[in-house]
């Protein structure tokens, strides 16, 4: 359980660290964490500002999270190659370029290059590498000190990262807070000195085929759902890529293991149920949260027209009711089962979303989903409360890293589907919607529906009201009039639909939940407590 420790600290146990590197770990943590909240809750005013498009922001984010995931355990082997303290170096500096890339880009291909690209290869980089240099640089209590430290700059930064990224884009500008991010971590650079490098002992073998299949794999899969739009082979290539390189990753993990040659991971960590189903729960939470965070920024921003600091009020339900129940379960769980914790969560989870559902249509109002994201948000806090010591509870002390890389590329990509899938699914819902309301529209003819439908093939696209009755100007009122209530009505009902993603994936959390609360409770552990989240 994530809020005790088993082992009692011996009296004479030897404390060793330096507290100005712990806080610019902090630091480091609490920029990694805040960034894909800024962009966000700022999806409107970044589409407003770049011209560009609510998809093509939607996608820049989902990017980010893909390359994040994709290239996480080649990211942790670049550290154990050429040293941990070169790639946390190596990562903040991506992360600043991706940084500045939003403060100063005139258009979203940039962003793409710099902030998804660029700026996930340097989360890759920067995860595994803290965790290494948090181990190298402290010992005993300290060590402790400094893991719960990060910690609470992690989540700190995911509940205030929508008010913080609201409030600095309404009264300032976007582009101010991702200046902060760049000012943080040129601040976290100048300490860099004061960070010993921890010097990796293991086998230095490179698995090559490995990394190129993960990267494929993850890649294909979300990349396919992102290119939905286009339609045709490109989707279904992609795809096939995906589920091909993950499929040819296990057949070549299980051939090298035998082999008794260097491997990306272990595939004997999968021998573990409790390391399954851990996994399983950790990827199909952060598609809950991956669907959620696409689907409701969209809506209150493109819907209900509210600008980023009512976006970030909204939403502050879900993030700090999330932050609270982490913080009192790790605490307070005491002897209750971890799998019977787990499997609340995510019901708890799904019964948020499911009530917010027929909510969307409905409300005017970011007031009315405040009890459903409170409860989803409190099954968010529980899920994330118990399931890391859960997943890597049983694992041995000296594997208890590797495994937290897989679990770390497992949530990255829960994440980057959630993110990718549900934008998919809510674009291609609202195409089909669009397109049915103008063919039996009495209103327009059967000539500007099929424009409508044509345009809608080409760029399916959620828009505010306002920006579309803009592009309407000179237009019949009537046809103007038609085509509006025809946005009224088939955006909700789109959004509605993505909301099914993180839906779908509670009650599969759910269900897994039942699976492990058929095994004995794992004991907790130490070393599954100095881990970080991913």
């Amino acid at each position: 359980m994530s809020g005790s420790v088993a082992v009692p600290a011996a009296p004479a146990e030897e404390s060793r660290g330096d507290s100005l590197v712990a806080i610019l770990l902090a630091m480091a943590m609490f920029v990694l964490v805040v960034d894909t909240s800024l962009m966000n809750v700022s999806i409107s005013a970044v589409v407003h500002d770049l011209d560009t498009t609510a998809s093509g922001v939607q996608s820049a984010i989902a990017l980010e999270a893909l390359v994040s995931a994709a290239f996480i355990l080649i990211g942790s082997k670049v550290g154990d190659l050429f040293g941990r303290k070169r790639a946390y170096i190596l990562g903040l500096l991506a992360y600043a370029v991706g940084a500045l890339s939003m403060v100063f880009s005139q258009s979203l291909l940039p962003i793409v290059i710099c902030w998804a690209i660029v700026g996930g290869l340097g989360a890759s980089l920067l995860l595994p590498a803290m965790q290494s240099l948090i181990h190298g640089n402290f010992e005993g209590a300290a060590q402790r000190r400094t893991y719960a430290l990060v910690g609470a700059a992690a989540a700190i930064a995911a509940a205030v990262g929508p008010l913080l990224g609201g409030f600095i884009t309404t009264y300032l500008s976007w582009r101010v807070a991702f200046a902060g991010e760049v000012v943080i971590i040129a601040c976290v650079l100048l300490g860099s000195g004061r960070v010993h490098d921890a010097p990796y002992t293991g086998d230095r073998g490179v698995d090559v085929v490995g990394a190129v299949l993960s990267a494929l794999g993850m890649g294909g899969v979300v990349l396919g759902i992102l290119v939905w739009e286009e339609g045709g082979g490109a989707v279904g290539a992609l795809l096939a890529v995906g589920v091909g390189g993950l499929g040819f990753l296990a057949w070549w993990l299980r051939k090298r293991k035998r082999e008794g040659k260097p491997a990306l991971l272990d595939v004997d960590l999968f021998k573990s149920k409790y390391f399954r189903f851990g996994i399983t729960g950790q990827t199909l939470q952060q598609i809950a949260l991956g669907g959620m965070m696409i689907a409701l920024p969209i809506y209150l921003q493109m819907v209900l027209e509210y600008n980023a600091m009512q976006a970030g009020l909204s939403l502050a339900p879900l993030s700090l009711s999330m932050f609270v129940v982490a913080l009192v379960a790790g605490r307070k769980a005491g002897n209750r089962s971890p799998s019977q914790i787990i499997r609340f969560g995510f019901l708890l989870l799904a019964a948020g979303v499911a009530i917010l559902i027929p909510i969307v249509p409905r409300t005017h109002s970011g007031w009315w989903l405040v009890g459903p994201l409170l409860i989803a948000g409190s099954g968010l806090g529980l899920l994330v409360s118990q399931l890391n010591n859960y997943t890597l509870a049983p694992i041995d002390e000296d594997r208890v890293s590797e495994a937290a890389g897989v679990n770390s590329a497992g949530g990255s990509f829960g994440l980057a589907f959630g993110l990718a899938f549900a934008g998919a699914i809510m674009l291609a819902s609202l195409s089909l919607l669009f397109t049915n309301e103008a063919n039996s529209s009495d209103v327009l003819s059967s000539r500007q529906a099929d424009q409508v439908s044509k345009a809608l093939d080409k760029n399916a696209e959620v828009m505010t009201n306002t920006h579309l009755e803009a592009l309407l100007v000179g237009r019949p009122p009537a046809v103007k009039a038609e085509i509006l209530r025809i946005n009224t009505k088939a955006r909700p009902e789109a959004l509605q639909i993505a909301l099914l993603v993180p839906l779908i994936a509670a009650l599969l959390g759910l269900l897994n939940g039942f699976r492990m609360t058929r095994l004995p409770d794992p004991e907790p552990s130490a070393a599954a407590e100095g881990v970080l989240g991913g």
